[in-house]
Formats: C-alpha cells, structure tokens, sequence
C-alpha cells in the first residue's frame, strides 16, 4: 500500500508539472529557450512592447570597429559609458585604424572574420562588399528572432531605405533625417558645411566679400601679407579637408554647394563636375596656387596635422566643417576669443545665390552593421535596439543622472560643472563625462537640438550662419554604383582618375596646361564609362524619388 501509494502521488506530482510546463509555454509570456551563437545562450518570446536588453544585463564585451582613424575614445573611461555597462552589461572595445581605413576594411574582409559592431561611412564600397559577401547579419532577421523591439524604436522610412534586392536590412544610420523628420524638425535642422575665417584676421581686413573669383583671391593675398606669420609660423591662406584617391571633399561636394550647382534638371541627374561655374572655381583655385596662396601643406597634411594647424590659428580661411573644429574653436576661444573662426559668405556663382548646403539626409553619415561572426546575436541587436531608442539615445546625451545631469526647472538640463567644461574643452568633456553623444555611433540628431543647451559661442554664430541654406538632398544618396558590378568597377575607376587629376589642375602652370589635363581627364572619363554608370545612377536616383514619395505619405 505504501508503495503503491507513493508512487501514486509521484505520478500526480509530474502530471501537474507537465500541466505548469505546457500552460507556460501556450502563454505567450516570456519563455526561455536555448539559442546558438551566444555566451549567455538565452532569449526569450518578447513583443515590440519588451525592451530586449533588460532581460540579460551579464557581462559581455563587444569588439566595435569604428572605420575612422581619428577617433580618440575609448569606453569605460568616462562617466557615461561607464553607467551605459552598469545599467545593460555591455563592455565595449573600440578597434580604429592606425592609418588608411580602406586598407585596414579590405584586410579585415579579406580575412573572412569582422568584429562584432561595424561602423562606416555609408557611402563606403566597403558596405557593399560586406552584404555581398555575407560577411554582416539582416538586422531584421535577428529582430524578428531575438527583439521586436527593433521595430519600435526604428523609423520605418529608413528601414525601407536601407533595405536591399533581397528584403533585408544589414545596417542602420545615425544622424539621418527621413521626410517626415524634415517636416517635423525642419526649423532646427542645420547644416555642418561651412565656409570660415579667422574672426580677427578678416575683420582687420576690412570684412572684404569673397564671393566673387576676384574678391576671393585678393582677401587670400591680403591676409598673406597682412599676416605671413602666426606666432613664428607661416600663415596658411586656404584650408580644406585631406586629398585622398577619389579627391578632396572640400574642392567636390563642399564647394558645388556653396555654388548652389544643383543636382538635377527635369528630374535628369546633372553632371556637377562640367558645370560652368564649378569649373571657373576650379581655375580660381589653381590661380591661387600660381599666385603663392596655396600652401604646400594642404596636399600632404591629413586630419591629424590639419586639426594642430587649427588649434595655432594658422588658416585664415578654410571649406570645412563647423562641427569638426569644435575642440580647437574652443581652444583658440580660451586663448583669445579674437582668434576663433566665424562662417561667412564664401564662393558664389555669378548671381551670387545663396548656398544650398546638404542637411542630414535619410542615408545619415555612418551605418553600423552586425557582423556574422558576432560573439551573441541576442545581446548585440538588444543592445543596438537599446542605442536606437529615445533612452538610449538620452543615456548617451545626458549620461547619468546626478553627475553630468538632472531635471532642473522641469527640464532635463546639463550640471553647470559639466556644461562649463563642454563649452570650454571639448576634449576633456569627453574623457570625464563622455555625454553629449562622444559615442555618436547611432546618434539621432533630430533629437539633439531638443535636448541641447542653446548655442554659446564660440559654436553659436557658425551653427546659426547655416541656418535657411540647408536642404535635404536625401534623394541622390546612394545612387552610385559600388561593389563589383560592372558599373561599380567602372565608377570606382572614374573617381579614382578623378583622384588623381585633380592636384594636378590645382598645380598646373598656366590656364592652357590646365585645359589640357583637364579635357584628356573628361576623355578617359569617357573611355572607363561614364555613359553606363550615369545611367545606372538616373535608374537609382529614380527609384529614390520613388521610397522618398511613399515615406512622405
């Protein structure tokens, strides 16, 4: 009877555990079950609703690849990545190149193995190459598998700007701005692209108007010789970004846009590069250079050199960036606010219309992708989910509460300590408190203005100066040809002769030798196939018209 009896009330003591089992797993609630590829090898069933992240804050580190070379923090130095660990679990290890980032990218494909995050300019050929070669995970399919929560916080237009041939999504934009952004934000959207001076430079000679040809090469020789030292060094007349094997982003884009040479006619995609006024400028430059004001630095010196020679003042004016000056504006501020530099109206066509300066786009400036060879699928989408989102996104502005911030008048505003030490030095800002987007890797800058603090200067005349020029030029993203199409090896080869040609206009001797290099230019254009990727370009521009139209709707 006993046993009889005992086993009895096992068998009981089973059925009703398989009845809590089975009733648990038909709950929809969160259930774990084992997954592959990860160290803390769980998930869970979650809803959009569920923020994937909370349910595993173990111990992880990630492998990060950041594709630029200047790139100087590190995480968990600072105050606010160390709260993003404390409060997630996520250690990161940032990877940077120590030199050429297309030489460190194509060695790394090569090898067949990626660190587990990839961040890139999303214009690289890089990008394409990784999705085609399987090298990167759908972003979607492992958001469909571990996190839903990926469609709550992302914007259904840049999804479906992203997505490929095959219905997926491989990487995601920070600082891009969809239509609906525009709509939304429009008032507060600036632009970086800038023409600059040095403040104290400019106003002893007169505020001369650089304009015009004429006016622009006369302000550049009276500064050389009003000021042909800067405390013991010589003065540079022209600054702009580094030449590298497609070009100088300063002599293309930057000044087509300052311009205002549009980018299409009749809904035909216009060739920049032979329109007129952007040729004349080019003749503009090489006069400068024949005239001594075009310093032999500027066609060696990378971002590295160029970023010292801004911190001593030595530029008196420069194409370049507002927002990739910030801690050597402040530099030059804190040792003399005279010195800093002011955005003014720089090269203009002949009617002198005003700039039309590229705003965020829907591409955005860099994607990060999740490589194939991720440590943990679950952890990696969660936490990028997490990164995406309005809190994350707040957690990487503010950093934690009580040390960099608090609500103060209703308002989440900055401490005034770390405020103070934002305006005054950037650098250690950063390595202190990290907030304020340091880590912009997913940074939304629809949201940053309204988290901000107002502009102060020496930041607040060159962001204001911006200000109604800037447009949103989302449609001729990505419309170039990349990877190993036909058309992708043809486009690489034309930019790459580009690359070449032109320091050779800019130092060309006379106007005739000028003409010369650059007509043979526009026949091997033609010759490597200009024809065929123009019209894989109209095909694409197209299409973008296309998505933008059914994301506005």
């Amino acid at each position: 009877m006993n046993k009889k009896h005992t086993l009895k009330n096992m068998l009981m003591l089973m059925v009703a555990a398989v009845l809590v089992f089975t009733a648990a797993c038909s709950s929809g609630s969160k259930n774990t079950d084992k997954q592959e590829g990860g160290s803390n090898a769980e998930t869970v069933k979650l809803t959009q609703d569920d923020k994937g992240w909370e349910v595993d804050k173990s111990p992880i580190t990630f492998d990060w690849y950041i594709n630029f070379s200047w790139f100087p923090n590190k995480w968990g130095v600072d105050s606010t990545s160390k709260y993003i660990t404390e409060k997630t679990g996520v250690n990161i290890n940032f990877i940077v190149p120590a030199g050429n980032e297309a030489e460190k990218m194509n060695t790394m494909m090569a090898s067949g193995s990626l660190p587990d995050f990839i961040t890139l300019g999303w214009y690289e050929d890089a990008v394409k190459k990784m999705i085609e070669g399987d090298l990167v995970l759908p972003l979607n399919e492992l958001a469909d598998k571990y996190d839903p929560y990926f469609y709550k916080v992302t914007d259904p237009a840049k999804l479906s700007w992203y997505k490929q041939e095959n219905g997926n999504v491989y990487g995601y934009p920070n600082s891009s701005s969809s239509p609906k952004d525009y709509e939304k934000f429009g008032d507060n959207i600036a632009s970086s692209q800038t023409f600059l001076v040095r403040k104290d430079m400019y106003e002893a000679l007169g505020k001369p108007d650089m304009r015009t040809p004429e006016g622009f090469l006369k302000a550049l020789d009276d500064a050389k010789k009003m000021f042909p030292n800067v405390n013991g060094q010589p003065l540079i007349p022209l600054g702009m970004y580094d030449f590298n094997d497609t070009g100088n982003a300063a002599l293309q884009h930057y000044i087509q846009n300052f311009l205002a040479i549009p980018y299409e006619k009749d809904g035909q995609l216009y060739d920049r590069n032979t329109d007129p006024e952007y040729v004349k400028w080019l003749k503009t430059m090489r006069q400068a250079n024949e005239n001594g004001l075009l310093a032999k630095d500027i066609f060696i010196d990378k971002r590295p050199q160029m970023e010292e020679k801004i911190a001593q003042g030595r530029y008196f004016a420069m194409l370049y960036a507002r927002t990739d000056l910030a801690n050597q504006q402040n530099a030059l501020f804190a040792n003399d606010p005279e010195s800093i530099y002011i955005a003014v109206d720089g090269p203009a066509n002949a009617n002198l219309d005003q700039p039309t300066l590229a705003g965020p786009s829907i591409s955005g400036w860099t994607v990060t992708l999740i490589s194939k060879d991720v440590k943990d699928k679950a952890r990696a989408i969660r936490f990028l989910d997490y990164l995406i989102s309005e809190e994350g996104q707040h957690d990487l502005f503010f950093g934690k509460q009580g040390e960099t911030w608090d609500n103060i008048d209703g308002k989440d505003q900055f401490l005034p300590e770390a405020l103070e030490l934002m305006n005054k030095d950037r650098g250690a800002f950063d390595k202190k408190y990290g907030a304020s987007h340091t880590f912009w890797m997913m940074m939304d800058t629809n949201l940053t203005p309204i988290w901000s603090p107002p502009a102060v200067e020496p930041f607040k005349q060159l962001e204001d100066w911006t200000f109604g020029k800037t447009v949103s030029l989302s449609e001729f993203d990505q419309i170039n040809p990349t990877g190993t199409s036909p058309e992708g090896i043809k486009n690489t080869k034309i930019d790459q002769e580009f690359g070449k040609v032109l320091p050779k206009l800019l130092l060309s001797k006379s106007e005739a030798d000028f003409d010369k290099v650059w007509n043979d230019f526009l026949k091997k254009r033609d010759s490597l196939g200009f024809k065929e990727v123009q019209a894989y370009k109209q095909k694409k521009y197209e299409e973008n018209v296309a998505k933008l139209n059914g994301a506005a709707e």
